[in-house]
């Protein structure tokens, strides 16, 4: 309860009693079955866990831990080391393993790599470890006699210690590398090359690194959509050479600091509605995506010149509904629904039909639908929903 119950923590309490479930047995305590031990009790007790970053990244870690130190175990050319070169190699080992195990998960879901996450590991591990938790026990046993804040004092100290270098390392110049979100694919790749390369015995282990270094082209060959609409219709993000230019610099912020940390681009969203891309109008504003025009109106006047705007444009996006809709424009909504729903082909989506001059996304057309991404691929542009990706199960929330 004091912990939080997060599921690195989990992991650690299971493995530690099946390490000491181990011992009094009689057998090897800290093993990679304890780590598939506890795995499994995780997962039985939140499966919905598998997908988040803590049991990725904390799995990660130990498993290649666990495999890396069980295999220098009894290392013929360690033998005659000094004890104080011993711990010192166990520390850079252990830091440069736990990093190189953690980095994929972490770029893919915080959309960013630690540069110099090695010395600050270096610099702060052995204060951890030799400060901190020894203290911390020691202060939980003198608290009965309130004596407890001898311990916490020195602990202070350590914990300065470690809070000062990671603020010093956070600011230095290139400490942070961004990265764009990868495909689906791509963890699933790495992560299998991970777990073949620490339980596969003898040389063909190295055949693992295939799907690592196949993930890893993916990663490096995905492009981000060419465009992106929000759910609500406030704000539509066009990808250029110079990143993602947003429509507006205010409004829907959360949405635009998702989409430019997937893109890895370290902008705010005012520094990206800057960028060249938008042309402003005395109603809204237009661009051109590929071979298509669009308009986004943002606001009552926006809503009052709906129908001139799907007469001169190929998409049409707005935050408001349009006022005073007439049979033309309610059947242009119910045609670009439609369309969005269900685009066949999915390049044909956003063409000019007879029913509906332009994809005219209104609010009641995102409400079923869901934010949108256009990718251009081949020289077309295939749209995809929110509402696809998610699926119907029975937990999805319907349409509206």
């Amino acid at each position: 309860a004091l912990s939080g119950g997060n599921v690195a923590t989990e992991r650690a309490f299971i493995q530690v009693a099946v390490m000491f479930t181990a011992v009094l047995l009689d057998r090897r305590a800290i093993t990679l079955r304890s780590v598939a031990i506890a795995a499994i009790i995780v997962l039985i007790r939140r499966p919905e866990t598998l997908m988040s970053p803590g049991f990725q990244m904390s799995f990660a870690a130990t498993t290649a831990l666990v495999a890396v130190f069980t295999g220098l175990r009894g290392a013929k050319w360690m033998r005659k080391w000094p004890g104080w070169v011993k711990g010192l190699w166990a520390l850079v080992v252990s830091s440069v393993i736990a990093g190189g195990a953690t980095a994929p998960f972490a770029a893919a879901h915080f959309n960013r790599l630690a540069v110099y996450g090695l010395p600050a590991n270096l610099l702060t591990v052995p204060a951890m470890g030799s400060i901190v938790i020894p203290f911390s026990v020691l202060a939980l046993i003198l608290a009965p006699f309130g004596l407890s804040w001898m311990a916490f004092s020195i602990m202070d100290i350590a914990l300065q210690w470690i809070l000062g270098v990671a603020d010093y390392v956070a600011a230095l110049p290139g400490a942070v590398e961004r990265v764009p979100s990868p495909p689906g694919a791509v963890l699933a790749l790495i992560a299998l090359g991970g777990i073949l390369l620490c339980l596969w015995n003898g040389r063909g282990r190295w055949a693992a690194v295939l799907p690592m270094v196949a993930g890893a082209l993916m990663w490096q060959m995905a492009e981000r959509p060419a465009l992106l609409i929000s759910e609500a219709g406030g704000l539509v993000g066009q990808f250029s050479e110079d990143g993602r230019v947003l429509s507006r610099p205010r409004g829907d912020g959360f949405v635009a600091r998702i989409w430019l940390e997937n893109d890895g681009d370290a902008a705010n969203q005012e520094a990206a509605a800057q960028r060249s891309g938008w042309t402003e109008l005395e109603v809204g504003r237009s661009t051109q995506v590929g071979a298509l025009s669009l308009w986004h109106g943002t606001g009552r006047a926006a809503s009052r010149v709906v129908e001139d705007a799907c007469a001169r444009y190929d998409i049409v996006v707005l935050n408001l509904a349009p006022e005073d809709p007439d049979t033309q424009l309610q059947q242009a909504e119910d045609a670009s629904r439609a369309r969005v729903i269900a685009p066949n082909p999915p390049a044909g989506a956003a063409r000019a039909t007879p029913v509906s001059p332009c994809l005219l996304l209104s609010p009641r057309v995102l409400a079923h639908s869901g934010a949108i991404a256009l990718s251009q691929e081949d020289g077309q542009l295939y749209l995809e929903t929110a509402r696809q990706r998610q699926g119907q199960r029975l937990w999805s929330p319907r349409a509206r």
